[in-house]
């Protein structure tokens, strides 16, 4: 499974780094996202929904990190307005 370290980066860059793995998988392959930007628990969940991809899992692990497992969903690639999640 390929896993994404974001941690360090600051909205919107773990969801842009996710987008750009997601988008060298194949419909049902999934990943690891890890994260340390707190908005990450909106900006990840909202991506997904509305990309088209699952969140499958989401837990912290340590000390402000988060870890994401996202399987990739069938539809085209997001646009622009799907990145912007309002709130970052």
């Amino acid at each position: 499974m390929i896993q994404v370290d974001a941690r360090g980066l600051l909205c919107p860059l773990p969801v842009l780094r996710l987008r750009k793995a997601l988008e060298g998988l194949a419909p049902g392959d999934r990943l690891v996202l890890l994260t340390s930007d707190p908005m990450a628990v909106v900006d990840v969940p909202h991506f997904c929904g509305q990309a088209g991809h699952v969140m499958v899992q989401s837990r912290p692990i340590g000390e402000g990190a988060h870890e994401f497992v996202v399987t990739r969903g069938s539809l085209s690639a997001p646009t622009a307005t799907d990145l912007d999640p309002g709130n970052g």
